[in-house]
């Protein structure tokens, strides 16, 4: 076969077409004929292979010309592993130890060879069967501050961002998909949208019909497409997290672009806001998850509050690109100059995140692309009580997000909506 030629792997055909490939051959074991391998992929877009030989075990990931969750009908660029790749290149330079270690890319076949976590599970799987891992409100909230500060215009050279925004701003299709299934399908009868009908029914035509919602998710999608501020990772939730209970690793930035730094921050929380709401379904008797509904709201709060303090320390000490720059106040003996704009800015970041957060929660249960929190709750009349104050709490961030004065406050209308019964 010629190796330009595109072709999708399979568990039959793995072995013998990667079995000359050293750097796989080097972490399992060259005796490709003993390799065992399962697709693992239950995400919406890629082939995942779990690769084991007698060494050892890696992971083969691979992009499909197409959407998977919906098929050839929606095709989709090979190209979007060619970000993937280099995001993970700058994540890993950016927070050591954070991202899978990148043994082989191969741009052509849209493959990326990386380390197989283990005994990591993925966050999202974990949250709903109950676990509370320690470390990931910390660790995300640190990721999160390295990531994004270290991605723009406040650390980098100039010369480097603007490089690295222009390699970037080719990811257009995964940025479309955002900009569609996030900010604009949600609000209208889009063909592919669903959601748990008819118990949602009349809450999502009242949604549909709320003109400041609409205002508000267009704001953001122009905040989205407009401000181009650092390397977002661009779908950062818990299923694109694997955790042990010492270890946190981030996976799978696809979509990343260059965006606002309060976008991969809003996604993140609005994760843990629905799996807080989710434990309804999850629980067998009244109350039995109060403690992990604690922690969720606890992480929340560990993640914002670390990632201010990193970035807050970030800010000092490695503020060398051209915003804000120390020539300006510390260098003129005016640090209280640098903590003011520091305010400012963190303000911002705060206020943009709620909104970000509300339209994920939104889209999350009324477009297209729903996630486990809630779909694995077998009975429809449960998830949708579920989901209503899910969507409640999202609209209430998009439109109050500059009213709200901290996370103690989502906190209290959370634990209010939490009370609700289904209307």
């Amino acid at each position: 076969m010629d190796k330009h030629v595109f072709e999708a792997l399979s568990a039959e055909t793995l072995p013998l077409r990667l079995s000359g490939n050293a750097a796989l051959c080097d972490r399992i074991g060259g005796e490709h004929g003993r390799w065992q391998v399962k697709e693992v992929g239950d995400g919406n877009l890629n082939l995942v292979f779990i690769v084991t030989g007698e060494k050892g075990a890696a992971i083969v990931k691979q992009a499909l010309p197409y959407v998977r969750l919906v098929g050839e009908r929606w095709p989709l660029p090979l190209k979007r592993s060619f970000f993937e790749y280099h995001a993970l290149v700058r994540q890993a330079a950016r927070d050591p130890g954070m991202v899978p270690e990148i043994l082989f890319f191969d741009a052509e076949q849209a493959m990326i060879i990386m380390e197989y976590l283990t005994p990591h599970v993925i966050l999202r799987r974990a949250l709903i069967a109950g676990r509370m891992p320690p470390k990931i409100g910390r660790d995300l909230g640190l990721f999160t501050a390295r990531t994004l500060f270290r991605g723009s215009d406040l650390a980098m050279p100039t010369r480097d961002k603007k490089a690295d925004l222009a390699l970037f701003a080719d990811n257009v299709e995964l940025c479309d998909i955002t900009e569609n299934l996030v900010f604009s399908d949600p609000y209208i009868d889009a063909e592919m949208n669903r959601h748990t009908s008819p118990h949602l029914d009349g809450l999502v035509e009242e949604l549909r019909r709320d003109r400041d919602l609409k205002v508000e998710a267009q704001r953001l999608k122009h905040i989205f497409s407009a401000k181009a501020e650092t390397l977002c990772h661009g779908d950062l939730h818990t299923g694109s997290v694997m955790v042990t209970d010492d270890e946190t690793r981030v996976i799978d930035p696809e979509f990343a672009f260059y965006g606002p730094i309060s976008f991969d921050v809003g996604m993140l929380l609005a994760n843990f806001w629905m799996s807080y709401f989710s434990q309804d379904g999850h629980e067998t008797a009244a109350g039995e998850r109060d403690r992990m509904r604690a922690y969720l709201l606890d992480t929340t709060e560990t993640i914002w509050e670390t990632f201010c303090d990193e970035f807050s320390m970030l800010w000092r000490a490695e503020r060398k690109g051209i915003l804000y720059q120390a020539s300006l106040f510390e260098d003129r003996d005016d640090p209280f100059g640098s903590e003011q704009a520091l305010t400012i800015v963190l303000d911002e970041i705060y206020r943009e995140m709620l909104g970000f957060a509300g339209v994920e929660i939104l889209r999350r249960i009324l477009g297209l692309a729903h996630n486990a929190d809630f779909e694995t709750i077998d009975d429809l009349s449960r998830r949708a009580a579920c989901e209503s104050k899910a969507l409640k709490l999202g609209r209430h961030l998009a439109v109050n997000r500059d009213r709200i004065a901290s996370l103690r406050d989502i906190r209290a209308t959370a634990q209010r909506l939490q009370q609700e019964t289904l209307s």
